[in-house]
């Protein structure tokens, strides 16, 4: 004889339904207040992990035995799981979009912790060492399509971009390289989900250009290889070039939080930006926040001042 599911049998499967629901519930926030009350998490951009992130969790570490626990999946997943509590801090090289993702990165606060710069990479056995910025946009976007057009051999270029037009790259490039954050690449570009697969596929084609940041790229080593960084208007992407504002796509990086920072999570950005915390980012040949004093006035792209909250000591 069939079974029949009953309004009675019904309500109790939608009791016991909820019940679990409630249960997985209280376990994860259990997860979480335990991993938190452990230490600290952040979870970010690769290009912030490798700029100082990794070091700076290992000194604090050492100097205040507090862990902080790191885990990637680029800005946005950084900024979006601080928003929603799943982080408590989270590692970005672009900022918050509020207005246009109010309920994802709206809550959201930044602290400005280094600087860093967009560059062009190339494999290392490409001759070409220099382009302008403007071969730069147009090779992103297909209209400059062989090296030789821009002093190279006669090889077709292949264009490697990130997924996506809010990454911390593909939107900090868009804005400034197009001053367009809605621009396209080239339809022939190949798409990566992230700044390691892009650093990886440039390093297997000798015919291959994409765009990453500086201090990502500098660490990249493939097999033995490392990228070729190319000089932009014919200038290299150094320490010095960077913290005065010569080398033209310096950017600065970020820690977001959900509100105003509070208990260890504002000791530590505390720390970070103090001159003890500012040594360790140097030490990885990132730009410091005091090499970088003046970077604030020559930069153009700043959104939502009143969201970062050392903008004015800067």
């Amino acid at each position: 004889m069939p079974s029949i599911i009953t309004s009675k049998g019904t309500s109790k499967g939608k009791r016991a339904f909820l019940a679990s629901l409630l249960s997985l519930s209280m376990l994860f926030f259990l997860f979480q207040a335990k991993a938190f009350s452990e230490g600290l998490t952040w979870t970010g951009c690769g290009i912030s992990k490798k700029a100082y992130m990794k070091e700076v969790a290992k000194a604090y570490k050492e100097q205040k035995g507090i862990d902080i626990k790191l885990s990637g999946g680029g800005a946005t997943k950084g900024i979006r799981f601080a928003n929603s509590g799943l982080t408590q801090m989270g590692g970005t090289c672009r900022p918050a979009l509020v207005d246009r993702f109010p309920k994802e990165e709206g809550d959201i606060y930044l602290t400005v912790v280094a600087w860093d710069a967009l560059v062009a990479v190339v494999h290392p056995d490409n001759p070409v060492d220099s382009i302008t910025v403007d071969q730069l946009k147009k090779i992103m976007t297909g209209k400059i399509t062989n090296w030789k057009e821009v002093g190279g051999p006669d090889r077709e270029i292949l264009v490697v971009a990130r997924v996506g037009k809010t990454s911390g790259v593909g939107y900090m490039a868009r804005k400034m390289i197009f001053h367009d954050t809605e621009a396209d690449f080239t339809e022939k570009a190949m798409i990566v989900r992230s700044s390691g697969p892009l650093e990886k596929a440039i390093l297997k084609n000798k015919n291959a250009i994409g765009i990453t940041g500086i201090s990502s790229a500098k660490k990249r080593i493939y097999k033995g290889k490392k990228l070729k960084i190319l000089k932009l208007d014919g200038v290299e992407p150094t320490v010095g070039n960077i913290s005065t504002g010569k080398y033209p796509l310096f950017r600065p990086l970020y820690i977001a939080t959900k509100g105003k920072p509070e208990g260890e999570v504002k000791s530590f950005l505390d720390w970070l930006t103090s001159a003890e915390g500012q040594k360790v980012i140097e030490a990885q040949g990132t730009v410091s926040l005091l090499q970088g004093k003046g970077l604030k006035e020559k930069f153009k792209f700043w959104e939502h001042t009143d969201r970062i909250l050392n903008f004015n000591s800067l």
